[in-house]
């Protein structure tokens, strides 16, 4: 059964609505600074502290699903989802009323940041499509294709979520 279900045809026209509009609003959010706005710089702690909880859930995921535990799986998947969504409003939130904070570290470490940080970057845009279709492809209870997939998209969730918490670890010595 290799056809694509009316349910994931449904969804895929949403999947690439979403994975073209997220990361084109957030850039465009993100040139613009709300004026005579007290800047919201309690929210960089809040939303790293989301990444690493995002992190350890899907880590708890996968033990839960190979613990036959679907329906907590299930559960804490669909938290991940509303976690990365919290982030992602917090964090354009941060953004549209503070400067961005440029890394004051120096020597090797500044590469090592840099490297973090947009690979980080990249991956938190490819990871919007990987999410929602291995999403997708369990809402249609697709499992063998959501497995395949989920094999690409944990990993990469991971890393997005992990150095997601490393970032903000490196920089905030240097928020204002």
């Amino acid at each position: 059964m290799n056809e694509i279900t009316s349910e994931e045809k449904k969804y895929n026209k949403w999947i690439v609505v979403l994975s073209i509009a997220i990361p084109v609003a957030v850039a465009a959010l993100f040139g613009i600074k709300l004026p005579n706005v007290e800047p919201l710089r309690f929210l960089p702690p809040i939303y790293a502290t989301i990444n690493g909880l995002t992190a350890v859930l899907l880590v708890a995921a996968v033990i839960a699903v190979k613990n036959k535990k679907l329906v907590l799986h299930e559960r804490l998947m669909k938290t991940c989802i509303a976690l990365s969504a919290a982030f992602l409003v917090m964090y354009v939130a941060y953004h549209m009323t503070s400067d961005s904070t440029v890394y004051g570290g120096e020597g090797f470490v500044k590469y090592i940041y840099y490297f973090i940080l947009i690979t980080h970057i990249v991956l938190s845009i490819g990871i919007i499509p990987l999410v929602l279709i291995t999403f997708v492809r369990a809402l249609a209870k697709r499992f063998d294709k959501h497995r395949k997939i989920a094999r690409i998209t944990f990993p990469l969730w991971l890393y997005v979520a992990v150095t997601g918490v490393i970032v903000y670890l490196m920089i905030s010595p240097y928020y204002a």
